[in-house]
């Protein structure tokens, strides 16, 4: 057999080592897929199991994610079934929903967040987002629908106001905007903030929230711009609405009427003690905060329904300013004008009111 020349040899040999180093890259490649998928696996189960010890108790629950368990697996589903919110590979839908419930319970920064939950800040951004997208989603779910008060309703602070749909009222929540839009956001006593109407049911769920306007926009602006809009506040003529009135005959009138609508002042007290996010100005954009605000409205209204003794009840906030009567007119109310029909109405209503207490 004839002996290979040199050159033939050294090819042969090159030929063998490329073979081998193909071969060992491919053996190196599958062994980081490997690792990298054990670690991720790893990670994930971490989180979660760290996220469950976090939440060992109801008390901690509340404290944190301002739910119970129970309500936040509950929360957690129907962002999934109907919000549409998926999780990932990296981040399951249990843990985005806390970081988001977290934020806004107690308002810290996304560099807080990714060192309590080892994720990175772009990372908490975006899931933080993509759990508010969901939450909106839920508004025809979670939207309380009006029920009028009934003609033999006992309660007595609401069976003097028959088919009353509930109590309106707006609220300041501070907010941050950019320097050129401050005086148009600056209210009547030189806070930036935005006007937020209400209105809320006897049993402190909100019906209706219309956020975003300038806090320099006076109440009666917005509440027409909540009429008018195309799927804004509809009021049928056979419910009124207890708008807070001008001026009051009958001071034991005044004593019921005060005691039914304070369930408005009691709501956006409860709401605000509640999410720490809107007690200050966030740094979000002015329409991420518009969003946040109707959020915690219907996360307000959730927990009221899965949570029947509610710890933050008791708290009250104080009185702000008084809306202008509402006019019933052409089957809706569309006016904001006060009424001799209505004064008349009211009137009347005080008389009744006082005579049956003199009678007793």
């Amino acid at each position: 057999m004839a002996r290979l020349s040199l050159n033939t040899r050294e090819n042969m040999r090159k030929k063998r080592m490329t073979t081998l180093f193909t071969y060992w890259t491919h053996i190196m490649n599958v062994c980081v897929w490997f690792f990298e998928l054990v670690h991720n696996i790893l990670k994930k189960n971490y989180t979660t199991m760290s996220l469950q010890a976090q939440l060992y108790s109801d008390a901690t629950s509340l404290d944190n994610l301002r739910m119970t368990r129970h309500a936040f697996t509950k929360l957690c589903t129907m962002l999934q079934t109907i919000g549409g919110l998926r999780g990932s590979k990296y981040l399951c839908v249990d843990e985005q929903v806390a970081i988001f419930l977290h934020i806004l319970a107690h308002h810290v920064k996304n560099r807080v967040i990714k060192f309590q939950f080892l994720r990175s800040g772009q990372t908490v951004s975006r899931y933080f987002h993509n759990v508010l997208h969901s939450i909106i989603c839920l508004h025809r779910e979670l939207l309380k629908r009006p029920e009028p008060v009934h003609a033999n309703s006992i309660d007595e602070r609401w069976k003097w106001f028959k088919n009353c749909l509930g109590a309106l009222d707006g609220t300041y929540i501070s907010v941050r905007v950019p320097v050129s839009d401050k005086p148009r956001y600056r209210n009547r006593k030189g806070h930036i903030a935005t006007n937020v109407l209400g209105v809320c049911s006897q049993d402190m769920q909100f019906i209706y929230v219309l956020p975003g306007w300038e806090g320099s926009a006076t109440d009666n602006r917005v509440l027409r711009d909540a009429l008018r809009r195309r799927n804004g506040l509809n009021v049928p003529n056979v419910s009124g609405h207890m708008e807070d009135i001008l001026i009051l005959m009958k001071s034991f009138f005044n004593m019921k009427h005060s005691a039914a609508r304070n369930v408005i002042e009691r709501c956006f007290g409860v709401l605000k003690n509640r999410w720490a996010i809107l007690r200050s100005p966030s740094f979000y954009p002015i329409k991420t905060q518009n969003r946040i605000i109707m959020a915690c409205c219907l996360l307000h209204n959730f927990i009221r329904r899965e949570m029947p003794n509610d710890p933050y009840d008791n708290v009250v906030d104080e009185l702000v300013e008084e809306f202008n009567q509402v006019e019933e007119y052409s089957g809706l109310i569309s006016t904001i004008e006060p009424t001799d029909e209505w004064s008349e109405w009211r009137n009347n209503l005080a008389e009744q009111m006082y005579n049956e207490w003199r009678n007793r």
